[in-house]
């Protein structure tokens, strides 16, 4: 919750307990505790979304004590969570959490698989960039299944920007380096989304040829493995899609940061950036940090 801002009970459920129903009476209990921060949203036809949950402030002070770091002011926290509720993002992130905990509940039932990274954008930002450019992914991940290891960024796209905004966003992953980064991920909330990005890249980029690899899903392919599965079209010129790929099955590059490591300390810079050295280019918590 300190990491992503904001899960839902189905959400926690998934990624962390056997059933909803064990998620809700924990939940409750930390919520008593003041740990967790509960809304909900209520709709104009009637009813209430699903419960929300935030780090309630208690829970922030815990973080807090745990990284030697100052303690939040209990009553700017106390405005920060009320916000939340309005937060213009609040669907967005929930859209990106929603895909991260897919995989995570996923791998739970599979010893072959695990979601080793996941990484929010403010994250990216403060790690990916060089010189005057700045990477803004919805978010990193890393996924491993059959020991395969696939790492994307995703930019998960709910419908209200416009086409040309959307690919518009390619022009900093191109300038930022070839391969030096793993797959890019289009997430959209439907076919019909899909093939119209897939046409507004090719009007874009024309016969282009990328220096990174993109791959397109659509939320409503109603695949039971959710975004593990067989779901991702590999970007090509072509206008029909032939082939769709497993998330594990999607080429394997970029960033080879230890698993479950957090971007703490030197970022991705210029200064520390050297296209002819593929070994060590910086440091990660204490470990090394290699790239592809």
């Amino acid at each position: 919750m300190h990491e992503h801002k904001v899960l839902t009970t189905n959400q926690i459920a998934a990624i962390e307990f056997s059933s909803v129903r064990r998620a809700q009476d924990r939940l409750r209990q930390l919520r008593e505790l003041g740990v967790v921060f509960a809304f909900r949203d209520s709709y104009s036809t009637g009813g209430t979304s699903q419960t929300r949950y935030a780090l309630g402030y208690r829970g922030a002070r815990v973080i807090a004590a745990q990284r030697a770091e100052k303690p939040p002011v209990a009553g700017a926290y106390a405005e920060r969570l009320e916000r939340l509720g309005l937060w213009p993002k609040l669907a967005h992130q929930l859209g990106v959490n929603d895909f991260f905990c897919e995989l995570a509940a996923y791998a739970r039932t599979r010893p072959d698989a695990g979601l080793t990274q996941w990484w929010p954008e403010k994250v990216c930002t403060d790690f990916f960039w060089h010189g005057d450019i700045k990477l803004r992914p919805d978010a990193y991940g890393c996924w491993d299944e059959n020991g395969q290891r696939v790492r994307f960024f995703l930019e998960h796209d709910t419908g209200t920007e416009p086409l040309s905004k959307v690919v518009g966003k390619l022009d900093d992953y191109s300038r930022f380096g070839t391969d030096v980064f793993g797959v890019l991920l289009f997430s959209v909330h439907s076919s019909l989304r899909e093939r119209n990005l897939r046409s507004a890249m090719r009007q874009q980029l024309g016969y282009e040829k990328l220096g990174f690899v993109i791959a397109t899903a659509s939320r409503d392919h109603g695949h039971p493995d959710g975004p593990a599965g067989p779901i991702w079209a590999l970007w090509s010129f072509q206008e029909q899609v032939s082939e769709r790929r497993r998330l594990a099955e999607l080429p394997q590059r970029g960033p080879r940061v230890p698993e479950h490591a957090s971007p703490v300390g030197l970022p991705f810079s210029e200064a520390a950036w050297d296209p002819k050295n593929t070994t060590v280019i910086g440091q990660i918590t204490g470990v090394e940090r290699r790239w592809a």
